[in-house]
């Protein structure tokens, strides 16, 4: 009597499970993307001002209020996290021990972006909401 071996369901360790890999990858994406939207913006917002500078301040106006402030702080942990999560990918993929410490790598690009808004936010929001 032989009993041949099961195959498992699902192979083993190429799904992502939830664990930080994924999440840093998820986030790399979307500030990513949010970085490309603010690009977009920007170069189009500036355009007006060839078109007409009244029209170019008058947008430019808009954006001075403290929503617009909060969503400046967002745009910088956006490029600060994006930045140096960016190079953890580098090191992950050219580095032949990248793979062995990816989640060390992540715990201390979190580490660079909480001191980075550390030094950044007290002064941004001074000048946000009128503290100068």
């Amino acid at each position: 009597m032989s009993t041949a071996p099961t195959a498992p369901t699902r192979p083993a360790g190429t799904l992502y499970r939830g664990r930080e890999g994924m999440w840093s990858w998820v986030a790399h994406r979307i500030t990513g993307f949010a970085i490309f939207f603010f690009l977009l913006v920007h170069v189009l917002d500036t355009a007006l001002v060839r078109v007409s500078p009244e029209a170019y301040n008058d947008v430019i106006g808009t954006y001075k209020n403290p929503i617009m402030g909060l969503g400046e702080a967002g745009l910088v942990l956006a490029i600060v996290f994006h930045a140096f999560n960016g190079l953890r990918i580098i090191l992950v993929d050219f580095w032949w021990k990248g793979t062995r410490y990816q989640r060390v790598m992540l715990w201390v690009v979190m580490g660079l972006v909480v001191v980075t808004m550390a030094g950044f936010l007290p002064r941004h929001l001074m000048n946000v909401f009128g503290g100068h």
